[in-house]
């Protein structure tokens, strides 16, 4: 039932599941002294194949982000995530059902958000160190893909603050027969 507001609240999560596929979580930025270009790389849930020929600052660094921590356990609860969403908007006969299948989602959507921020982005951070000619780790840039968790979750708690709301509403209603 799409008229009502949980139900469009997690289509927005099922299209922030979606957008959480297509942009990169983080994107390192490492001045190149040779070429004095900027060599970027990124975390997508989707690895890309991105061919640099004849730049030994960017092969480096493609092979260190190969050798990093594997991203398919992120997309792995980024699809959760979005087939959880997706599943409880049909599930509104059963509205207690409904509200505890939402409340899984948000949970597994804050395990996503900490792992984000815990091990994958620091842990890849650290890795392309080295290939900074500064030695320092290289700059580090959120996309659209980092907080596009946070949407989810706000959106998820807003969902399940609204199926509650209805539950209550249905009570009342039946107390009063």
């Amino acid at each position: 039932m799409i008229q009502r507001i949980q139900s469009f609240l997690l289509v927005l999560v099922v299209v922030g599941a979606v957008l959480m596929f297509m942009f990169p979580m983080a994107t390192y930025s490492i001045p190149d002294p040779e070429s004095g270009d900027v060599v970027t790389a990124s975390i997508d849930l989707l690895p890309k194949d991105k061919a640099v020929a004849g730049d030994t600052t960017a092969s480096n660094i493609q092979v260190l982000m190969k050798e990093g921590p594997s991203v398919w356990p992120m997309a792995v609860l980024a699809a959760i995530i979005g087939l959880i969403a997706l599943v409880s908007i049909f599930l509104y006969k059963n509205r207690i059902r409904q509200m505890r299948v939402v409340s899984f989602g948000f949970l597994v959507n804050i395990v996503y958000i900490g792992l984000i921020f815990l091990l994958y982005v620091d842990k890849v951070a650290n890795l392309l160190a080295p290939v900074n000619p500064t030695g320092m780790p290289p700059m580090t840039h959120y996309s659209i893909g980092t907080w596009t968790p946070f949407v989810t979750a706000i959106l998820l708690f807003l969902a399940q603050r609204a199926i509650r709301s209805d539950e209550i509403k249905v009570q009342s209603a039946d107390r009063l027969r």
